[in-house]
């Protein structure tokens, strides 16, 4: 298979498939896609990138992201972009998974990395 060939992938069928919390799908030299899937009630936690930028994009579901203290609603077809430096939390409030992709440059993960659900990736 050609590198271009392994560089088209359908995102939104396969963020709308995904349960894992976070699935790495493809990684580069400067950045990086990976899938998550938020369960009701759950939020990605609050963080800071002081050295990349990070975009998301909602596909299914609905909740709010936390920008540096401002709350915003956010649901399908929703794309969030967080500045470095920027403190950030995403947070489903609703009745069902929320579902995204996001784009890290550079990488923020390991390639390969897959995390069923959020206490896998807290390392619990």
């Amino acid at each position: 298979m050609s590198k271009v060939d392994q560089s088209i992938v359908p995102i939104v069928r396969e963020a709308m498939n995904n349960d894992a919390f976070r699935d790495e799908v493809m990684t580069g030299k400067e950045c990086q896609v990976v899938l998550m899937s938020i369960r009701p009630g759950e939020e990605i936690g609050s963080e800071v990138h002081d050295d990349h930028d990070q975009i998301l994009v909602f596909v299914e579901g609905n909740g709010q992201a936390v920008l540096d203290g401002q709350v915003r609603e956010v649901g399908t077809n929703d794309l969030v972009f967080v500045h470095a430096g920027v403190e950030h939390n995403f947070i489903n409030t609703g009745t069902r998974p929320l579902k995204l992709y996001t784009v890290y440059a550079p990488p923020e993960h390991p390639a390969g990395t897959r995390h069923e659900s959020k206490d896998e990736a807290e390392g619990g």
